[in-house]
């Protein structure tokens, strides 16, 4: 029963739900990024560039008739040919750029939101001489130096007194 009610505090821990969601939010974003590079971006370069699609940029590498043509990638494969696909490499290099550009906008609003509403409603600066962060006592996470309770494990934590300092 024990092992029951340790993965259920695991499982409800709000760190764990916090990354679930951000997997979620994370694998739909992808897939609109995706779609974006494949069916958006991707056409008009293509044909400026005078292929297609990029996704049908690749080299044969085991064509047994020289004869036989093969223009698309479909038609390699059924063919059962060994291909080396840079068109589609092309198309995820693409996708990663433009997903890793969007997070760091993302998270750079984020940020800059934050900070913003720190300096709006007086975010505790440490005292000269406080060190930044402490371990919580119970269950030894690091914390800002001046909470009063643990984000972690939500122990209360005695108050710090203004120029009390690093003493403690």
């Amino acid at each position: 029963m024990g092992v029951i009610s340790d993965f259920k505090k695991f499982a409800l821990r709000g760190n764990l739900m916090d990354m679930a969601v951000g997997f979620t939010v994370g694998a739909a974003f992808t897939s609109v990024a995706k779609s974006l590079v494949s069916d958006v971006i991707m056409p008009p370069l293509g044909y400026l560039l005078g292929s297609s699609d990029f996704s049908d940029l690749f080299i044969v590498l085991n064509q047994k008739d020289p004869d036989q043509t093969i223009t698309t990638l479909a038609q390699a494969q059924a063919a059962g040919l060994t291909t080396i696909n840079y068109g589609l490499f092309i198309n995820n290099i693409i996708s990663f750029l433009l997903v890793a550009f969007a997070m760091f906008l993302l998270i750079r609003m984020v940020n800059q939101l934050d900070k913003r509403l720190e300096d709006t409603f007086g975010g505790q600066k440490p005292e000269p001489g406080d060190p930044e962060n402490k371990k919580c006592p119970y269950c030894l996470s690091t914390i800002p130096y001046r909470a009063t309770r643990c984000a972690h494990c939500t122990a209360e934590l005695p108050a710090l007194e203004p120029g009390q300092g690093a003493a403690t």
